[in-house]
């Protein structure tokens, strides 16, 4: 599995700075909670051959002082819950403040290896002034400029020594497919499980030090085999209120990031809400194969137009992925399951088809050709050959004279009539332009 590394601080004190400097780009999970706008940032970083998940907790002010301490001290807690080994980032302008004391005691009492970074360090002097950062009781402290880059290197170096060397896959093991139940609390993940596997098993639990980490299961019924990677056990803290989204969020990264297929199970009677989007866009961007369990349909009333008004309003907050397969079940009595996992058999199997050069530019070039790209500062884009890389995932590159001026939209409309004439149903497709 790969490691998380948990960047906490207090706001202001340059952590996504840090975070988009790590990751090399922005990526954001955003959850629209009435009267509160939050970004989870979540990427992928690699340094001196190591890999490992960086996740920004982000810090936000709420109401007073008091909600506001409360808001991050859950943040914190959180992070250390979750993550491998912690960045602790401080402002050198500001000095210690009372929160960063606050956040340091927490960190204190954790046995993870925990970093301290003292940003805004781009002079000598500033140099000087991070000794005072050794009061907080944490060690030593790595001194970086998150906006120029400076001193990241040895943050870096003392992190990649922290982590674990990854384990070599058993070259005589058979590479069964891996698909993750994933999902918020109580969308019914363990009563899923539960019924796929035909015994109850304790897969939520209330007590501390449980293990965090997806637990494989190798299923083998009805025809079927593949390894069942169980997320379910995401425990409920008195603590933890509308932090669950990104509790959840945290601990379905590593499940997400090894596998080939999600299952996202989402509650019926609470609708898609802006957790399981979060999930659903996470999968989405690690590229992978995406089915939809609407579980609990059997405590739904329905008529005939609610399932097609249900299924509308999902795929409209997909929008633009939208060819992802949508079933109804309910894990309490069985209702298709087994479909469910016949859908989710079929979209592994689409996700790694692979379509002649031959046939794929005997389909493709003609629509092409009946429809080119639109022109752009008087130059005509000429397309002339396509073909699918050898990559795990479906993408596609397309060869023409000025790849350039080839927009985003022609791109859908092309990946638009690759689902319809190919089937890609719940797997992301790539494509790319390139000179020929």
């Amino acid at each position: 599995m790969n490691n998380i590394v948990a960047i906490v601080g207090r706001p202001n004190v340059g952590k996504s700075t840090f975070f988009n400097r790590l990751i090399q780009r922005r990526e954001a999970i955003v959850d629209s909670v009435s009267g509160v706008t939050r970004d989870r940032n979540y990427g992928k970083s690699e340094w001196n051959g190591k890999e490992f998940s960086v996740i920004d907790t982000g810090g936000y002010i709420k109401g007073s002082d008091d909600v506001f301490e409360a808001e991050i001290r859950r943040q914190v807690e959180l992070a250390i819950d979750e993550a491998d080994v912690i960045i602790f980032v401080v402002d050198v302008e500001e000095g210690i403040t009372p929160m960063d004391d606050e956040v340091a005691k927490l960190l204190r009492k954790v046995t993870k290896p925990v970093l301290l970074a003292v940003n805004k360090v781009d002079n000598s002097m500033r140099e000087k002034d991070a000794i005072e950062f050794y009061n907080l009781g944490l060690g030593d402290y790595y001194t970086i400029a998150g906006m120029s880059g400076s001193g990241t290197g040895e943050l870096l170096d003392a992190l990649v020594d922290l982590l674990p060397e990854a384990v070599a896959p058993d070259e005589n093991a058979v590479a069964l497919p891996r698909f993750a139940v994933v999902g918020r609390p109580n969308a019914g993940k363990s009563s899923f499980i539960n019924a796929l596997i035909g015994e109850d098993r304790f897969v939520v639990t209330d007590i501390a030090g449980t293990t965090r980490d997806a637990i494989d299961t190798t299923y083998n019924r009805f025809g079927f085999e593949f390894n069942l990677v169980d997320t379910a056990g995401i425990r409920r803290k008195a603590k933890v209120k509308e932090d669950l989204e990104f509790y959840s969020v945290m601990r379905s990264v590593r499940a997400i990031e090894h596998s080939d297929i999600c299952i996202l199970v989402i509650d019926a009677t609470r609708g898609f809400e802006g957790q399981d989007q979060s999930i659903f866009w996470l999968a989405e961007k690690n590229r992978k194969g995406v089915v939809i369990l609407v579980n609990k349909w059997d405590l739904v009333e329905k008529d005939t137009m609610t399932t097609r008004d249900y299924e509308r309003k999902i795929r409209e907050e997909l929008q633009p992925f939208t060819d992802v397969p949508i079933l109804f079940v309910s894990a309490l009595t069985k209702q298709r399951l087994l479909k469910a996992l016949e859908t989710a058999v079929d979209v592994f199997e689409n996700r790694k088809q692979r379509i002649a050069t031959s046939k794929l530019n005997e389909t493709m070039l003609p629509i092409i050709e009946n429809n080119p790209p639109p022109a752009l500062k008087g130059k005509y884009v000429k397309i002339k050959f396509c073909m699918q890389l050898p990559t795990p995932t479906p993408q596609f590159v397309f060869f023409c004279n000025l790849p350039q001026y080839v927009k985003d939209p022609y791109k859908r409309y092309l990946e638009n009539k690759m689902r319809e004439i190919y089937n890609f149903e719940g797997v992301p497709i790539d494509i790319y332009f390139r000179q020929k």
